[in-house]
């Protein structure tokens, strides 16, 4: 029996959580999907997700970075764009941390960006 029916949000440790929500929010675009107090963990429960998504194709937690969960990682997040090329060129203008664009025969465009905080994530063509 599978007991497990989806991947539902993937937390991405975060030095500063209104920085990263702001710089998520902001920049990335992403919709606040709950903030909440939850002082036990050290911070607060923020969840973000792409523009009117509601999260149904995944989510984001800002969680608090700490000892033994650092801030400043790859978190192998991939997200699609319907452009990446215009994506990518908009992140650029808007002053995000994004490295070049990968483009190669048969393969959909893509770029990696970094938060604030230097965690890595990645942008494909959907």
């Amino acid at each position: 029996m599978n007991h497990i029916s989806e991947i539902r949000t993937i937390g991405v440790p975060v030095t500063d959580q209104d920085r990263a929500l702001e710089f998520y929010t902001e920049k990335l675009g992403f919709d606040l999907l709950m903030d909440a107090p939850l002082p036990q963990f050290g911070g607060r429960w923020i969840v973000v997700a792409p523009a009117g998504s509601g999260g149904s194709s995944g989510s984001i937690a800002l969680v608090p970075a700490k000892e033994g969960i650092p801030a400043g990682v790859d978190t192998g997040i991939r997200m699609g764009s319907p452009d990446a090329k215009t994506a990518h060129q908009h992140f650029v203008d808007s002053g995000v941390d994004t490295d070049d664009l990968l483009e190669w025969p048969g393969v959909p465009p893509m770029f990696s960006l970094h938060d604030p905080d230097g965690n890595r994530l990645y942008v494909s063509q959907a």
